[in-house]
């Protein structure tokens, strides 16, 4: 059976990463806009294609709302299940 290696200790790596590419997480900030996020909200990242129709997030809640009331009740019961 062959020996494993001890794990590395965790600290300043030597490997080849170039600079630019090492982050510092001891300078990393907390996400900006983590509070403007309520905890009830869902995010949801909508294609380019359809942003470009939907200019803000009423529009897009508005529309949602006239699919849902389009769809019978029937309909969305099932779909929960």
């Amino acid at each position: 059976m062959k020996k494993t290696s001890k794990p590395k200790a965790r600290g300043k790596r030597n490997d080849d990463i170039q600079p630019e590419y090492d982050f510092d997480y001891t300078k990393a900030k907390r996400n900006r806009f983590a509070g403007r996020i309520a905890k009830d909200r869902v995010v949801v990242l909508l294609d380019p294609e359809v942003s470009k129709v939907f200019s803000d997030s009423e529009s897009v809640n508005a529309a949602l709302r006239a699919l849902i009331a389009a769809v019978p009740q029937r309909a969305r019961r099932e779909a929960r299940e």
